[in-house]
Parts: C-alpha cells; sequence; structure tokens
C-alpha cells in the first residue's frame, strides 16, 4: 500500500527541517550494526535499491538526471553506501558526493523526490519507520554535496 502524497510532503518537509535544525552532522555516531541488521543486511538494502530504481524511472521529477547512467554502477554503489552507511561491512567506493553531483544543478524538488521515493522503496520492502528514519538521518549529511550550498 503506497502511503499518501500529504504523507510523502510531511516526509520531504521533515528532512528540510532536519537539515536546517541540525546542520552537518558526522554520517552516523552509532558504533554497531542494529541499523544494518533492521534493513535487512547487504541483501535487503540491495532489494530496497532495486525497488528505488524502479520509481526512479517513473518519477517525471528525477528520472531525466538519471538518463543515460549504468544502472548496474549505480546499483552497486548506493548499495555499498547505504550498506556502509547503516553500519555493514560493506566499503562505498564512489565518486565523492560533491564531484559526482557538481553539474547537475540538482533541485530542493528533485533531492526532496528521491528521498520520497526511497522511503516508498523501504516501506515496500517493510523496513520499520523507525530504521527508516535513521538511515534518512545518515543520509543527511550529504545534502550539502548534493546541493553544493
Amino acid at each position: 500500500m503506497r502511503p499518501s502524497k500529504t504523507k510523502m510532503y510531511m516526509a520531504a518537509l521533515m528532512i528540510m527541517a532536519s537539515l536546517l535544525a541540525g546542520g552537518c552532522q558526522s554520517l552516523h555516531n552509532e558504533s554497531d550494526n542494529s541499523l544494518y541488521l533492521q534493513l535487512g543486511e547487504r541483501a535487503g538494502i540491495a532489494d530496497v535499491v532495486e525497488d528505488l530504481l524502479y520509481l526512479i524511472v517513473d518519477d517525471e521529477r528525477i528520472n531525466e538526471q538519471f538518463k543515460g547512467m549504468d544502472v548496474a554502477q549505480f546499483h552497486r554503489n548506493l548499495t555499498d553506501q547505504l550498506c556502509e552507511l547503516s553500519g555493514g561491512p560493506c566499503k562505498y567506493t564512489g565518486r565523492e558526493m560533491r564531484e559526482l553531483h557538481a553539474a547537475m544543478g540538482i533541485t530542493d524538488t528533485q533531492f526532496n523526490a528521491l528521498a520520497e521515493n526511497l522511503i516508498l522503496a523501504m516501506e515496500d520492502n517493510n523496513i520499520p519507520t523507525a530504521a527508516q528514519n535513521r538511515l534518512i538521518k545518515r543520509l543527511l549529511p550529504l545534502y550539502p554535496d548534493i546541493r553544493h550550498l
């Protein structure tokens, strides 16, 4: 079951409010791997990323930004990144966020659209809301490098 647009807009607003209120913090303060386990370990994270890719293709707000990308590499890199951020044993070896997004001109609308789609993908994979929020919190410090503020 898909959440309502209102719920998605509220989630995006919460993300933005957290950014404004919290500023940039370390990527994560927890030293355990409980979030990694809640996300279903690497296989569960890979499933979320796969569902996210399908949502991106269907989302007219952002699908143009992803045209021509190497889907397999994107899937592998994002899975590794989320795995590492969640306390898992993976190592993200892709390019730095600032370098990767430098010429893209990502807007707040596009950033929020991707965040909304990530939330939908996690919900579709029965990731508990608390784990979703913990992952989003760990992704928030990447915002300035993606938006170049």
